[in-house]
């Protein structure tokens, strides 16, 4: 495969869990792959553990609520690439899970603008990108969750972006019809990365217990989006659910 066929893919929140599992997916798929996010130290890390026989994974360090600082990721991808066929929109945090009444909006601002108006302001630019470069068009994934569908107790925050998300997607996949650009989401239940690991020790329910779930490996969640970004942009998956099978989601547990 010459350089010209090379398909280029920015990854955010690429230095740990889903965002280094899809790094290394993407990799081995021959994708010339970025990661950005804010942990210089963890960005360093994804691109020294990928295959040396295959494109070099690139580390840039970025803040994807700031819009200067994203701006400078794309014009830095342009630059260097010239165009960019996939981006995998991963940056995301969780709040306090505290009580409604208890939460405090600096919290509630901090997810928000993490979650969703960081995922906002990379699909501009990825859409941007896309709909001028050549040839043109290209595919958005956005990282939603089994949130995006149903909610966890107190976790208002989170559940809000999730939601919010699903209705990006699908109005990104709309608008980016006229440019050949696809929008998918990715919706992920239990993987066992930092943050999700805590499934393993017991996490509430909505009946008030607390109960240990199953997980699943962040690899799988990185296969999941090297398929994706695979698929020919005249075919999309709008939406995929890629779970732990007995997980507390699918009925009434």
């Amino acid at each position: 495969m010459n350089q010209t066929q090379i398909k280029v893919a920015l990854i955010t929140g690429g230095g740990t869990g889903i965002g280094r599992s899809a790094a290394i997916a993407l990799q081995n798929d021959n994708f010339n792959v970025i990661v950005c996010g804010r942990r210089k130290e963890q960005l360093e890390e994804t691109a020294s553990i990928g295959a040396t026989d295959k494109p070099k994974i690139r580390a840039i360090v970025a803040d994807v609520t700031d819009s200067s600082s994203v701006n400078s990721v794309f014009a830095e991808i342009e630059k260097n690439y010239g165009r960019l066929d996939v981006l995998f929109n991963n940056a995301g945090m969780g709040a306090p899970r505290v009580e409604l009444d208890e939460l405090g909006e600096e919290a509630w601002r901090q997810c928000v603008d993490v979650n969703l108006t960081g995922s906002f302001l990379c699909a501009k630019a990825a859409f941007k990108l896309m709909k001028f470069q050549s040839p043109q068009g290209g595919r958005i994934i956005n990282n939603g969750s089994i949130s995006a569908h149903s909610p966890r107790p107190n976790t208002i925050a989170y559940t809000a972006t999730k939601h919010a998300i699903t209705g990006m997607t699908k109005t990104i996949a709309l608008d980016g019809r006229r440019y050949s650009i696809a929008c998918s989401q990715l919706d992920i239940g239990n993987a066992d990365t930092a943050i999700g690991n805590r499934f393993t020790k017991g996490v509430p329910q909505a009946n008030g217990d607390i109960m240990v779930e199953p997980v699943i490996e962040s690899d799988e969640c990185g296969r999941a989006v090297a398929y994706m970004a695979n698929l020919p942009l005249d075919t999309n998956i709008l939406n995929m659910t890629i779970m732990a099978t007995n997980m507390p989601f699918v009925g009434r547990g």
